[in-house]
């Protein structure tokens, strides 16, 4: 089941590790990079090695952490603690090179996978490298960062277009696809009303920064019941129907797009039961 929510946690905030994972969140990002002052690296790190080693496998498994990104000072120290550690998944910020994820994949067991936070332009210009690297799992989008490195006012038409470029390039790649950036307000609506705006912009996943914005991206993204009984009849008419070339359901043509389309709606409310 592809994951839908992430939630971050700061890494020099131990005492909030469990309250993460029992958020409902399918992902905990246990964050090494902005959430924690320089001063305070070694000892996030630390406390999230400790953290691992009490966890069941079945929780190990939703954990991950995001490092500080191939141009950092604390870049090499976190590599070096990666080694051995038990985790499935590793975000790497501010990604721009296919080379920084191989150089980090060296650091991981065989099968675990690399997320590229994509926050710069180089990152945007390089985006058919890092979904073809190997050991990829989908990209996120940190628009904050991106806001910041092409010096933007606010967000708008730059931020957009940047987005569907991760969309357009995790499809070609055959990749999930990717996840949208932080909402900084608590808010849920504000939370539900960014979200909708990434779906429509290819997205099917959300960052979080709370435990309350987890149960608001699961709400918002989760078809409504109007459209779940639609995607329900157009499904059923068409695995009954003796000729799937096009048949008429609510007095439309349904053809294999749209009985697809129903397909998927049905899967993602699965998804987020």
């Amino acid at each position: 089941m592809i994951p839908v929510t992430y939630l971050f946690v700061p890494g020099n905030r131990p005492e909030r590790f469990a309250k993460a994972l029992a958020s409902g969140a399918d992902r905990v990002i246990v964050d090494l990079e902005d959430a924690v002052a320089p001063a305070d690296k070694a000892m996030a790190r630390r406390a999230l090695g400790a953290w691992l080693v009490q966890l069941s496998p079945q929780e190990c498994a939703r954990v991950m952490v995001r490092i500080n990104d191939a141009f950092s000072p604390w870049h090499v120290d976190d590599l070096d603690w990666l080694v051995g550690k038990p985790l499935d998944e590793v975000m790497l910020a501010k990604a721009e090179t296919a080379e920084q994820i191989g150089r980090l994949r060296g650091h991981l067991s065989a099968h675990a996978r690399v997320m590229p936070l994509v926050e710069t332009v180089r990152g945007v210009l390089a985006l058919s490298a890092l979904c073809s690297a190997e050991g990829v799992s989908r990209l996120a989008f940190g628009a904050v960062d991106y806001q910041l490195d092409l010096d933007l006012p606010g967000t708008g038409l730059a931020i957009d277009m940047a987005a569907v470029s991760l969309a357009m390039a995790s499809r070609a790649a055959d990749l999930p696809s990717p996840v949208a950036g932080v909402t900084t307000e608590i808010d849920a609506g504000r939370v539900q009303a960014d979200l909708q705006h990434a779906r429509m912009l290819g997205f099917g996943a959300k960052l979080c920064v709370h435990p309350l914005q987890v149960a608001a991206v699961r709400e918002a993204i989760r078809p409504d019941e109007q459209t779940l009984a639609w995607a329900r009849r157009v499904d059923s008419a068409w695995r009954s129907a003796s000729d799937q070339g096009a048949i008429q359901v609510d007095g439309r043509m349904v053809d294999k797009p749209v009985a697809l389309r129903a397909q998927r709606i049905l899967a993602l409310a699965e998804s987020t039961h």
